[in-house]
């Protein structure tokens, strides 16, 4: 990190010496033609830009090779029939839970690898909604808990998002972390049935 920015402080020396010695001096010289004031300043405005894009810390790729979970809607503008079905056959189904990289809302070039619980389908868009450990969720009312399972390393107690339905591209699940319990699954139907219009 500290040469980075050894050789970044040499490049902006060298830019300042360039322009102290040689564009000032040529600059003052040709200043009656507005035309080479107008060439030089835009020279130099562009050599600064460069310089500070070079300077800039690139911010971490998202993934790299497959899609990522990135969309998301009010509960209510994808409301459906809920239908329990899953099947460990490889493809994700309502009542599963999957793993997916998930976007951060205020940052999308940042995100989390986490679970989802399948609630839908369209054609080749899941419709999860997500799980969390963090105990806050406990008393937020758009939160559900659904205890503790298989989706968990640590068996910690979960919840499930309500408000909102995340868009999971099929290709971007990670791997299928478990079923829920279809008691467990009616919980969160019965909720997003009463106060989200689902079916």
């Amino acid at each position: 990190m500290a040469s980075a920015r050894n050789s970044q402080w040499k490049t902006f020396q060298r830019f300042a010496e360039n322009l102290v010695f040689d564009r000032a001096p040529r600059l003052a010289r040709h200043v009656q033609n507005s035309q080479t004031v107008l060439r030089e300043l835009q020279q130099a405005v562009k050599i600064t830009a460069n310089v500070i894009a070079a300077a800039a810390p690139q911010p971490p790729a998202v993934t790299a090779g497959r899609p990522v979970t990135s969309t998301s809607f009010p509960t209510a503008h994808r409301a459906r029939k809920l239908v329990y079905a899953p099947n460990l056959d490889g493809r994700a189904d309502p009542g599963e839970i999957v793993w997916t990289w998930v976007v951060y809302e205020d940052d999308p070039t940042r995100g989390k690898d986490r679970p989802v619980l399948v609630v839908g389908r369209d054609r080749r868009v899941l419709l999860g909604l997500m799980v969390s450990s963090q105990e806050r969720h406990a008393e937020d009312r758009d939160w559900i808990g659904i205890g503790s399972g298989a989706w968990d390393y640590e068996g910690r107690p979960s919840w499930v998002r309500l408000d909102r339905v995340l868009d999971v591209p099929e290709e971007s699940i990670r791997r299928e972390g478990a079923v829920l319990d279809r008691e467990i699954f009616e919980l969160v139907a019965g909720r997003l049935r009463a106060d989200y219009s689902w079916s």
